[in-house]
């Protein structure tokens, strides 16, 4: 159960991240520029699903930034000592 609940963080953490990068730009004109569809970009930003890892290539083009960069700052909106496997 705990597992889900930290995924939940990640996708929470990837959506926050989004918001902050993108501005005031629309999902629907990002998306048209840089191929990805609104539908995965509105899921994104609401914690609903997780990016996969071209999807994290294809957003951080389009939001200026690296793809370490935007792992970074998901990661920095984690909890403290945040880990996926359970020990």
């Amino acid at each position: 159960m705990q597992q889900n609940e930290n995924k939940k963080s990640i996708t929470k953490a990837a959506g926050k991240v989004l918001k902050e990068l993108k501005g005031g730009k629309s999902n629907y004109l990002l998306g048209a520029e840089y191929d990805i569809s609104t539908s995965l970009l509105n899921h994104i930003e609401r914690g609903i699903k997780d990016p996969q890892l071209t999807t994290v290539f294809k957003l951080a083009e389009a939001l200026g930034v690296r793809p370490w960069e935007f792992v970074k700052k998901v990661e920095e909106n984690l909890p403290e000592n945040f880990t996926l496997i359970e020990n």
